[in-house]
């Protein structure tokens, strides 16, 4: 009888749930909390999760479910967003303003998404207000190969290494809202960490005494892959290592032509993997370095983090001068031309067995075209903000996604222009109507004065061009239509622009932000919505809204009472299914 019981089980967790039956669940329960570190030497208030400062890794695998429950120890509310992770089906996972309501203090919520079709390099960080991330609270996302798809370089016999490097204020992300709010800029960053630790003391008169800095061991001969993020505010950084050569596999889940650089412009936002090979002598340890590009030369020096690389056999600490940065500290044209340099591997199988390159998307009929144009931050209403072809984005209390399923109206307008309007700049909440499976081309025009990176949630979009002045239609005929590297965060020159490809296949309301964590604050951000109109639940449509939601602003009623503080709130039907088969088995052993 106890066997009938469990075949009985089994048979309706493989009918009811074959949409995920076949694909793992990883679980993850974090809390999310503040840490009294000293990165620079002062002591200081920054968020970890589960005491850690970076947070822990998420390494999962291709199409595994993800449960990820978290607590808000914070006295603020709280979203964690998984940047690049595309959220296909489930648009209300993505951790922003326009998709979640926050969680409160208090209280917790659990994260349930698949990491569908996706391999690479990513990382998640707390973003219910932009410059929770100046305080920490970020980790590195792993999204291994399945064994069945080869990677497409040999094996790391050293091992997977994360790298977070960021400029970094000793002030809290308290002040920095404060300043901007009062119409301040924030001033030029203390320092730039190296997985939250500061420099190594590799100048007596630059660097003080007692910082704590990384030191990342390894072994002679070996090979490491080596998934470096920049997680800071707002400076570009130039990453290198002492006598060693980084060779590029893969950025933001697209595995790339593989070329070897002595450094590289790592803009904020974005994410590398390096192939680098313990080749050298080991009589020395040697300098990791991540340096901030373009900004004052008088500032360069402090805003320099040095981490060291440390063999197992090394005979003694690190010496000599730095490696050089590129001699361009005002020039973009070295920075420019490497970023063309970045190309797609189009042999190479990503997340499913056909190549990347069978997708061939310079062969597709553009749909939509938009001109975003970004300028200096400017007074509206007497108030700073930033702005995206004259409107500076403000969220609505209650977020975008809950609006359109709920229709709720005056929340948004489907207005956006599609190109720069000759008018006063204003604050609004206007978002693009995107065509379901249409082509878009979004053309990123900056205007201002620094190097701006743009990320969008939901997609990877294809890099096709960039170039110095104003973008025209003759552009176009610069365009790369062949290997354009595919990926999720882009940076765009001041006084130039960047083009981009993106096939709207994912249903959704998806968030297109400058990571530039000043300007997000002040509104330089949107969202595009991508209606399924057939919604005919195939594998395009949005999954139905999970029962966990928090509601809040004009949907504030549907909430229940104190249904998410103190306790693990549901991740998903399928895994109290899990659940209850293992509670038969075990009762079936006993029978």
């Amino acid at each position: 009888m106890a066997l009938l019981l469990l075949l009985l089980l089994l048979f309706l967790l493989c009918g009811c749930y074959s949409a995920w039956a076949g694909d793992p669940f990883a679980y993850f329960n974090w809390e999310v909390s503040y840490l009294t570190a000293r990165p620079l030497g002062v002591a200081q208030k920054v968020i970890a999760i589960n005491g850690q400062f970076p947070g822990p890794p998420l390494n999962v695998t291709t199409n595994w479910n993800v449960v990820v429950n978290v607590r808000n120890a914070l006295d603020e509310p709280l979203l964690l967003t998984f940047h690049g992770l595309q959220q296909r089906r489930t648009p209300w996972q993505d951790g922003v303003l326009g998709t979640n309501c926050p969680i409160p203090p208090g209280w917790n919520w659990t994260y349930t998404f698949q990491v569908k079709d996706q391999v690479g390099s990513f990382f998640y960080y707390p973003s219910a207000s932009p410059l929770h991330r100046a305080a920490g609270g970020y980790g590195g996302i792993v999204v291994n190969n399945r064994a069945v798809i080869p990677i497409p370089f040999p094996f790391p016999d050293g091992g997977d290494l994360t790298l977070f490097i960021g400029d970094w204020y000793a002030r809290s992300h308290r002040d920095l809202r404060r300043s901007l709010d009062a119409g301040a800029p924030l001033g030029a960053p203390d320092g730039v960490l190296v997985n939250g630790l500061g420099p190594y003391r590799h100048n007596d008169s630059i660097v003080p005494p007692g910082i704590v800095y990384e030191r990342i061991n390894v072994d002679p001969g070996r090979t490491y892959r080596l998934r470096v993020h920049n997680v800071g505010v707002s400076a570009s950084l130039n990453f290198r290592i002492q006598g060693h050569s980084l060779l590029l596999v893969e950025t933001e889940g697209s595995y790339t032509s593989q070329q070897n650089y002595t450094n590289m412009d790592i803009h904020v936002g974005q994410s590398y993997s390096f192939l680098v090979t313990m080749d050298q002598n080991a009589s020395t340890d040697y300098y990791v370095v991540a340096s901030a590009r373009f900004v004052d030369p008088s500032t360069v020096d402090k805003l320099t983090g040095v981490a060291i690389l440390h063999y197992s056999n090394s005979q003694g600490p690190a010496s000599g001068p730095l490696p050089d940065a590129p001699d361009d500290q005002y020039d973009t044209a070295f920075s420019i031309n490497q970023a063309r340099s970045i190309r797609w591997n189009v042999t190479a199988s990503g997340a499913r067995p056909n190549p990347q390159g069978s997708f061939h998307y310079g062969d597709i009929t553009v749909t939509d075209v938009y001109l975003l144009q970004s300028r200096p931050p400017e007074l509206i209403d007497g108030q700073l903000r930033s702005t995206i072809n004259g409107i500076s984005y403000i969220a609505p209390s209650t977020p975008l996604v809950l609006a359109q399923l709920f229709n709720v109206p005056g929340v948004y307008k489907m207005d956006f222009p599609n190109h720069p309007m000759n008018r006063l700049p204003k604050v609004d909440t206007s978002i693009i109507n995107g065509t379901y499976k249409g082509f878009m081309e979004i053309i990123f025009q900056n205007n201002a004065t620094t190097v701006q990176s743009y990320h969008l949630d939901g997609y990877a979009f294809f890099v096709v061009g960039m170039d110095y002045g104003l973008w025209t239609e003759n552009s176009r005929g610069t365009y790369n239509k062949w290997d354009g590297v595919a990926r999720s965060t882009i940076q765009v020159f001041p006084g130039a622009w960047t083009a981009v490809l993106v096939f709207l296949d994912n249903a959704g309301i998806w968030n297109l932000r400058v990571e530039n964590l000043d300007s997000w604050y002040l509104g330089q951000e949107l969202y595009i919505s991508v209606v399924n109109p057939e919604e005919d639940h195939s594998a395009n449509t949005g999954l139905p809204l999970p029962d966990n939601t928090i509601f809040c602003g004009a949907l504030s009623s549907l909430q229940r009472e104190q249904s998410h503080r103190f306790q693990y709130s549901r991740a998903s039907r399928a895994g109290e299914m899990v659940s209850l088969v293992l509670t038969a088995w075990l009762a079936a052993t006993w029978l």
